[in-house]
This record gives structure tokens, sequence and C-alpha cells, in this order.
């Protein structure tokens, strides 16, 4: 099945040039657009896309709050990859933070996009790892008590901590399994077990709360 893609930016150009970057792929097709995110719900409703292609910036609501509301309404929502001229924007982290799976850069090449919007849809590993981080860095809440409640309440073993912080470095499934000479099946159950430890939705939300609790020091 094709993965299918809601395309919400207040920029005609931007979702024309989206629009025709996805479309060229055989196993990625968009359903649909919006111009703002008050429309996004509706549309995520009736369409029900497996990404949402989300603006940062808009008019009447913006990413974040669309974000919030998205997941606040939908039961099963989609992902959601935020899409921003700038990578170093504190909307962006407040994005992640609102539960956003991955950020994507407007200048961003088309194999990019294309790998992006992939890579979200699978859940397998954080885009732009060493950005999360500088963000994190530059707007995350390190004494972020919530944060540090959730981790000590989580009681993760000493290998789930292993994985937890090799997920905040930005490494896949796979390349956690060689480091840490397991199985790519292992690595899977100890990543699913730190999310539903964690309550967290997931990869993304599961190193923000890394990083806000202090588990995980950027840099």
């Amino acid at each position: 099945m094709p993965v299918t893609v809601l395309l919400v930016d207040d920029e005609p150009l931007v979702r024309a040039g989206l629009r025709a970057v996805l479309e060229a792929q055989p196993d990625i097709g968009v359903v649909g657009e919006a111009a703002d995110g008050v429309a996004v719900i509706p549309l995520v409703r009736r369409l029900r896309p497996d990404v949402v292609a989300m603006d940062v910036r808009m008019p009447l609501m913006d990413g974040i709050e669309a974000t919030r509301a998205l997941l606040r309404s939908v039961g099963t929502p989609p992902k959601i990859l935020v899409v921003t001229t700038f990578e170093n924007d504190e909307y962006v982290y407040g994005a992640l933070r609102a539960g956003a799976d991955g950020f994507l850069l407007k200048r961003a090449r088309p194999a990019e996009i294309v790998h992006a919007v992939r890579l979200v849809a699978e859940g397998e590993s954080l885009l732009f790892p060493a950005s999360v981080r500088r963000l994190a860095a530059e707007f995350g809440d390190r004494g972020n008590s919530a944060a540090r409640s959730v981790l000590e309440r989580a009681r993760l073993t000493e290998r789930e901590g292993e994985v937890l912080r090799l997920m905040a470095r930005g490494l896949t499934n796979a390349e956690i399994a060689v480091r840490l000479v397991v199985g790519t099946e292992t690595v899977k159950s100890h990543v699913s077990s730190v999310l539903a430890k964690l309550a967290a939705r997931d990869r993304t939300q599961a190193v923000i709360a890394a990083y806000e609790s202090g588990f995980v020091v950027p840099g």
C-alpha cells in the first residue's frame, strides 16, 4: 500500500512543489491539501492520511496548535512531519514537543523529502538527529520536573537506558543492534518497552523526554 500524505501549508507554491516531488514516487500519494491548520482535523478524519506534512507558521492556526488539536481529537492520528524554513526554530521544537514525529526543511532536495516521508511513515528513526539535539540544547527545558518524574517512574532497565541513549543519538534499530551486539528484533522489543514505559507516542517523544529530564545531555 502506498504512503498517503496530506499537505498543509499556506504557500501554494510549497504545496505544489511537495506534491510534484512526492507523486513522482510509486509508493507515495498525496490525498489532499490545506492552507491552514484549522482545516487539518476534518481533512484527516475524511482522508485518513498516513502522514501530514505540516507547515509551522500559518496565519489562523499554526503547526504547533494544529498538532496538539489533531492528537487530541483523532483516535489513531497520522504521523506528523513538520515542514519548516529554519531548522533552529523554537516553533519547530514546540511542534516536536506537542507530538510531531519529525521535521523537514523546505530547502531539502527531492530525494531528502521522499526519504523523510518514508522514514516518518515507518516510525523507524528520528529525522535529522543532530538538529534535534541542537534544538533540545537551545530550547529544551532541561530542568523539566514533569519529564524527570516520567523517567523516574518508568524504571527503565540498564539495557533500556542504553537503548534510549542510542536513540537520542539518532541511531536506527539496526545500528543499535550492531552497537549492542544483539539482534534487531531484540532492539525492537527494547524500543517498544521504552516507549510504553515513557507513555511516548514515538521515538521523537521519548528522546525529547530523555533530554528534558536530564537523562541524556545534549552535546
